[in-house]
């Protein structure tokens, strides 16, 4: 572990961002380049106490997880991601672990997108990263462990998971994981994390099983669905999803489909949330990431 050298690069990353690239404001009486600590330790779910102990270069070692989170939080490019693993004493992660954080293109853009919700997620439907709307749209779906990590896993497993569809469009939408699942599956053919997951599915859920046995095919490109919003009630929203070139993450932007969608949208943003509950209690309305 390079200590000094990962402070150095810690605390230049963090002066080297603009707030507003991150979704924050910059504010009348803000005096520090960039981001504050405090700023830092919020983006990626940690104490400000360790921010500083990393900046000053007396930290115990940071894990892979915590590395990911910074990160994510500092919106780092991919060279710049190894560069923080192997100044920390860590090997960059392999091409799967890679794809389990945020893209820092696809992170740029989910600033940029405004106040629409949106998402990053890999292929598997693994949600890597939320803006604060869709937090408050569809509940916090980051931070899973295991296969609960992903959308499709939850959905056939998990009791109520489909809360938020309207009743008449569940059916599809299970029809649509599984579909999609079937593509992922066809691209990366052999590949265990895929071959794994699938057959966890099929002896945990009925459903899947015969889902899976029609052999349906469908990539997630564009759907519209509604989303029935515990205080806001239902919201009818457009969904677009962008790849990257290697098909292995998403950016997945929500618009309102009508001017209704648009006034019940603008309402939650001002009410905001007070204890929504996790994704594992209340699900995207897609259950697919969208």
């Amino acid at each position: 572990m390079q200590r000094e050298q990962l402070a150095d690069f810690l605390r230049r990353r963090r002066e080297a961002i603009r707030p507003a690239e991150v979704g924050i404001g910059d504010g009348r009486r803000r005096r520090t380049a960039g981001l504050r600590r405090e700023e830092v330790a919020m983006l990626a779910g940690m104490s400000v106490d360790y921010v500083v102990r990393l900046e000053q270069g007396r930290s115990s070692q940071p894990s892979t997880q915590l590395l990911g989170a910074l990160a994510r939080a500092l919106r780092l490019s991919d060279d710049e991601r190894a560069h923080l693993f192997h100044l920390a004493g860590h090997q960059p992660p392999p091409a799967d672990g890679t794809a389990r954080l945020a893209r820092a293109g696809l992170l740029r853009m989910l600033d940029l997108v405004g106040d629409n919700p949106a998402m990053v997620l890999t292929d598997l439907g693994e949600v890597l990263a939320q803006n604060r709307m869709n937090v408050l749209l569809a509940g916090q779906h980051t931070g899973f462990a295991g296969d609960r990590r992903y959308l499709v896993y939850r959905w056939f497993t998990e009791p109520g998971i489909g809360t938020m569809h309207l009743p008449e469009e569940r059916a599809r939408h299970a029809r649509q994981l599984v579909a999609d699942l079937r593509a992922v599956a066809g691209r990366r053919g052999g590949d265990p994390e895929v071959t794994g997951l699938v057959e966890r599915l099929r002896a945990a859920s009925a459903e899947f099983r015969e889902l899976w046995a029609g052999h349906e095919v469908q990539v997630r490109r564009s759907d519209r669905k509604t989303f029935v919003h515990p205080r806001v009630g239902p919201v009818l929203m457009d969904c677009e999803t962008l790849v990257t070139p290697d098909l292995r993450q998403q950016l997945l932007v929500l618009t309102p489909a009508d001017a209704d969608a648009r006034e019940r949208l603008e309402l939650l943003r001002v009410v905001g949330v007070e204890e929504f509950p996790r994704g594992d209690e209340r699900t995207l309305a897609a259950g697919d990431g969208s």
